[in-house]
């Protein structure tokens, strides 16, 4: 059976972990947590019955997997220590920490099987998207794993360069923000066109629900939905010009360059010696 170790016991941590108990078949007794919180391992413990630790080469004591869930800006520090261990074991890499290239998750831990993810955060509720992308050394078995490992969040989606990453997390990665803004601005509007606050907000969280569902059932592109719902001369043929004449397709595509661009200078930044 395999052993999986988590660095870090984090929120994206907790549902990776909560996947594999409640829907991965893993038993509680494979997986080891360490975190430097007694009261994060405390919750972890009394939540999912995992193994949990303070020390960091005590949780990857064994395993076959392991997922570094710490914050980039620690990541180096996190696994000196680890780096003799790790390259004598060579157990499969799983980073979801963001900002961190492949040749660089390479080197701080001597192992050539190492995958690079790439999460947002609706995987906290099982509605995520994650990018992966895989050194050479990363097996078909051990991508499989991956994907049996991460099932309980979302979707994945492998990927074939770190700048493919980069464009994920432009995409997917910070994604979930530019619809929140999106429905920041519709309540807002609600509200000065008469709508109380309340029914503003259930109508525009309840819009967004039933647009991403249809969207991800249909057999056709958001392009032909948005067609099907813009009747000539109606309502929202008035508001879609309105829309297409403040360029927004031009505000998105230079708001994800931007991010896209971004996430390549923290990977510069963060990989430096």
């Amino acid at each position: 059976m395999t052993q999986i170790a988590f660095i870090g016991g984090g929120n994206m941590a907790t549902s990776i972990i909560g996947g594999l108990v409640r829907e991965g078949g893993i038993s509680a007794d494979l997986i080891h947590v360490s975190d430097p919180g007694t009261e994060q391992r405390e919750r972890l413990q009394q939540q999912f019955s995992v193994q949990t630790h303070e020390d960091n080469l005590d949780a990857i004591n064994g395993a076959s997997v392991v997922i570094l869930a710490v914050k980039p800006q620690v990541m180096r520090d996190v696994l000196q220590p680890l780096k003799e261990t790790l390259s004598t074991r060579q157990p499969l890499i799983i980073s979801i920490a963001a900002g961190i290239s492949l040749p660089t998750l390479e080197s701080w831990t001597g192992c050539k099987a190492v995958v690079r993810a790439m999460p947002n955060t609706p995987s906290l509720h099982g509605f995520g998207a994650t990018g992966l992308y895989a050194s050479e050394g990363v097996s078909l078995d051990q991508q499989n794993i991956t994907d049996r490992l991460l099932a309980g969040t979302g979707i994945t989606v492998w990927v074939k360069s770190d700048a493919e990453i980069d464009a994920v997390t432009a995409l997917s990665g910070s994604g979930p923000a530019y619809y929140f803004l999106l429905m920041e601005a519709m309540l807002a509007a609600g509200q000065s066109l008469g709508l109380s606050e309340d029914t503003a907000r259930r109508l525009t969280l309840q819009t967004a629900l039933g647009a991403g569902h249809m969207a991800s059932h249909s057999d056709v592109g958001p392009d032909e939905l948005r067609r099907r719902v813009t009747s000539p001369g109606g309502t929202t043929e008035k508001a879609i010009a309105t829309f297409e004449g403040a360029h927004l397709r031009d505000i998105v595509k230079a708001a994800m360059d931007a991010a896209a661009k971004r996430a390549g200078e923290l990977s510069d930044m963060l990989g430096k010696d």
